[in-house]
């Protein structure tokens, strides 16, 4: 028996010319979209529009998989495990992006687990008080806040949760100090501040949108980098407090060691995906911007969000809520 020996050079143009193939057939077979949260939220409603579309462009099925609990914790860990072929992905939020800060102990690392696909969208939060607060800016929350320092409350839907670190960031931004009163879920904390029983809500543009236009809430303002289209009128925090800026998000990521090409794939398709004018306009409904980002973009993205919340769970002790 002859032993063949194959030269490392090209064995490393083998290998890479098997990836490039199999990325141009990619996929061959079922994908494994996993969405750490319940079935019936944004994220599972932006999964499943997305993997309609991937499915009528590739013609293979996509599995939504719901998996749950601790935070997303449950989900992400799964999918860090899985095989890095592409065939498993994981879908996030600003969780992702927060809970490396806010959970010291991990069962994966967000870092060096996963690779960054795209980025599907970008959402703000919008500050809304009672129509009768006496507050009508920004400005003048921050005036009012320094007058009775620790007597203003904002409601969050969560310790933890994506619109209390921007509460708390804003705090930060304004030097002020008020109170956090966390809820679990939006609509109790809704009920409150229209009832007046707290002085604000930091909360989703869609989940506010349907009160403002009834005249229950008045928006304050808006933590996106730029006014929103569906809210015109409403001016962001920024106008007032240079640099502030706090949105949530939804991406796609995949278990490291996913070839680059097929990334890469996944990255192009998904991006358009996006900016169908379908997607976009959903997306718009949920108070959402598609982005469609490279994965490039999408990894030094994560990577500012990821110490921008460490930053803010540090300076403010934010602990989970148990």
């Amino acid at each position: 028996m002859k032993l063949l020996f194959i030269p490392a050079c090209a064995l490393a143009a083998f290998t890479t010319t098997a990836f490039s193939q199999d990325a141009v057939n990619y996929p061959v077979r079922p994908i494994r979209m996993i969405v750490p949260f319940a079935p019936g939220g944004g994220l599972d409603i932006s999964t499943r529009l997305i993997a309609q579309k991937l499915i009528e462009k590739w013609g293979q099925n996509i599995v939504v998989d719901s998996r749950p609990g601790a935070a997303t914790i449950v989900g992400t860990e799964i999918a860090a495990k899985a095989a890095p072929d592409g065939y498993t992905l994981l879908m996030i939020t600003t969780t992702f992006a927060i809970n490396p800060g806010l959970y010291p102990k991990l069962p994966y690392d967000p870092g060096k687990a996963f690779i960054p696909v795209t980025q599907l969208n970008s959402q703000p939060s919008v500050i809304v008080v009672t129509p009768s607060f006496a507050g009508k800016s920004v400005k003048d929350l921050i005036a009012l806040a320094k007058a009775k320092p620790g007597e203003l409350t904002f409601a969050t839907p969560g310790a933890g949760s994506a619109p209390h670190l921007s509460a708390e960031m804003f705090q930060r931004a304004a030097g002020v100090s008020m109170i956090h009163v966390p809820y679990k879920g939006i609509p109790p904390a809704v009920t409150d501040v229209i009832g007046g029983r707290v002085t604000m809500l930091f909360t989703t543009t869609i989940s506010a949108a349907p009160h403002i236009k009834s005249g229950k809430l008045r928006a304050v303002a808006i933590t996106s980098a730029k006014r929103q289209p569906s809210m015109p009128d409403v001016p962001t925090v920024g106008e007032t407090l240079a640099d502030y800026r706090a949105e949530a998000f939804q991406g796609m990521v995949a278990p490291a060691g996913v070839p680059q090409a097929i990334v890469n794939k996944l990255s192009a398709e998904v991006a358009r995906i996006v900016q169908l004018p379908d997607v976009a306009q959903r997306f718009e409904l949920d108070g959402a911007e598609a982005v469609g980002s490279t994965p490039t973009e999408f990894a030094a993205f994560l990577k500012a969000e990821m110490q921008k919340w460490s930053k803010v769970v540090r300076d403010a002790g934010i602990k989970p809520e148990q």
